[in-house]
């Protein structure tokens, strides 16, 4: 959904059937952004939740840029209240290694052969601190730094972390269903 400049208007002056045109036509969207941390449907529901309730809430600190801004800032609030409810599951673990993150020859080409379920699938039989490394470097575009201070780690942990996240994504993947190496 385009969140226009008018939308965003009515957001702030807290006009509720704008909050539920863009809950409804947004919450899809944002349901897969949690579900890519949380795999419990019941807790990414949840988080959704929290995260339109907070952004609502938080509207005015909102600044509109172009139709797609909206998104964005929406999908960041989403992927905040996903580490948050990680964090109090105290289910949130990184193995933290000081090895060098091994070059596991990972073909992103590969993955966008793939049918997208199949993937997201994938994605969510990993564990939490491989999948939360992954779904913010690939995923949502955030920088080793960033990661790193969002969490609480050092870079070469994010690093490690991602390395380790695709080894184990290429391993969980049935190379010969999409014909991967295959000459």
């Amino acid at each position: 959904m385009q969140v226009t400049k008018a939308h965003t208007k009515l957001l702030k002056q807290r006009d509720a059937s704008t909050q539920k045109l863009v809950f409804e036509k947004c919450f899809g969207v944002m349901f897969r952004v949690c579900q890519r941390y949380i795999a419990q449907i019941d807790e990414a529901e949840d988080c959704v939740m929290k995260g339109f309730l907070k952004a609502f809430q938080q509207i005015e600190k909102f600044e509109y840029q172009n139709n797609s801004s909206f998104m964005y800032w929406l999908k960041r609030i989403m992927v905040n209240e996903a580490l948050m409810a990680l964090r109090k599951q105290n289910n949130f673990s990184l193995v933290v290694s000081i090895d060098k993150a091994p070059d596991i020859g990972f073909d992103d080409d590969f993955i966008k052969q793939m049918d997208a379920q199949y993937l997201f699938d994938a994605i969510l039989k990993l564990p939490i601190g491989y999948r939360t490394v992954f779904n913010m470097f690939i995923i949502e575009g955030y920088s080793h730094q960033e990661i790193a201070k969002t969490l609480g780690i050092t870079e070469s942990t994010s690093k490690t972390q991602l390395a380790k996240a695709k080894a184990k994504l290429k391993n969980l993947i049935n190379p010969k269903q999409y014909g991967y190496g295959n000459a």
